[in-house]
């Protein structure tokens, strides 16, 4: 092979071996959508999480403040707060003696709250506590009974939840709090959860809202 013909292979060479200006600024544009559908392909799963979160940290929140009072052998707080953002909830001991027990302070994602969503009014409340129209509702001693409305429920040492406690120590059957709340992510109604509590046994139940024919219900998880 002369000279020339030596010269005009590697040029072609060359040319096929490297990638135009325009060629790398396709692939990056092409890599930049794909990108762009698969972080938006994943935002409804995010959100969804968010929702389980808050429902997960409901639920061992007052498990939690149910096993301490139970193991501590004395009553345990339970408060629910939906007034700022985030909403949040705190387990701690009532005698204002034991500071050595643990309190914990628990917050729910910025974008899923305590509330009421307007179809909870027309469904039969979980384990048939209230109504549907408050988002934190305990404090009734059986379904269907009392009032409820009440943001904080005890829990004492044979396991049961109460209205309040005095000197640690838990008045009876009389004083049973049960009820249910509420939380979803802003307007996703089929983000909702909810959790319940028996007061006589403290057993804590959590639900889920699904479609049925002619409008919702509330199933056990």
């Amino acid at each position: 092979m002369d000279q020339s013909n030596r010269n005009a292979h590697s040029t072609r060479w060359h040319r096929a071996r490297g990638f135009s200006l325009l060629e790398m600024v396709m692939v990056i544009a092409i890599t930049i959508i794909v990108a762009c559908f698969a972080v938006l392909s994943m935002v409804p799963v995010m959100n969804a999480q968010h929702a389980i979160n808050a429902y997960n940290t409901t639920i061992s929140a007052l498990r939690q403040g149910r096993d301490n009072a139970i193991s501590q052998r004395t009553s345990y707080s339970v408060t629910f707060s939906s007034s700022t953002v985030p909403n949040t909830v705190v387990v701690a001991p009532t005698l204002t003696f034991s500071g050595d027990l643990p309190t914990a302070t628990y917050q729910l994602p910025t974008d899923v709250t305590y509330q009421i969503q307007t179809a909870y009014a027309s469904t039969t409340p979980p384990d048939g506590y209230g109504s549907g129209v408050v988002a934190i509702d305990f404090g009734y001693p059986s379904p269907g009974t009392g009032t409820g409305g009440q943001t904080v429920v005890y829990f004492c040492p044979d396991g049961s939840a109460q209205n309040s406690t005095s000197a640690g120590n838990c008045s009876g059957m009389n004083n049973w709090s049960g009820g249910v709340i509420y939380l979803s992510r802003g307007t996703d109604l089929l983000s909702s959860r909810a959790v319940s509590i028996w007061g006589g046994t403290g057993r804590i139940h959590g639900w889920r809202l699904y479609t049925k024919s002619g409008g919702y219900q509330w199933l056990r998880d």
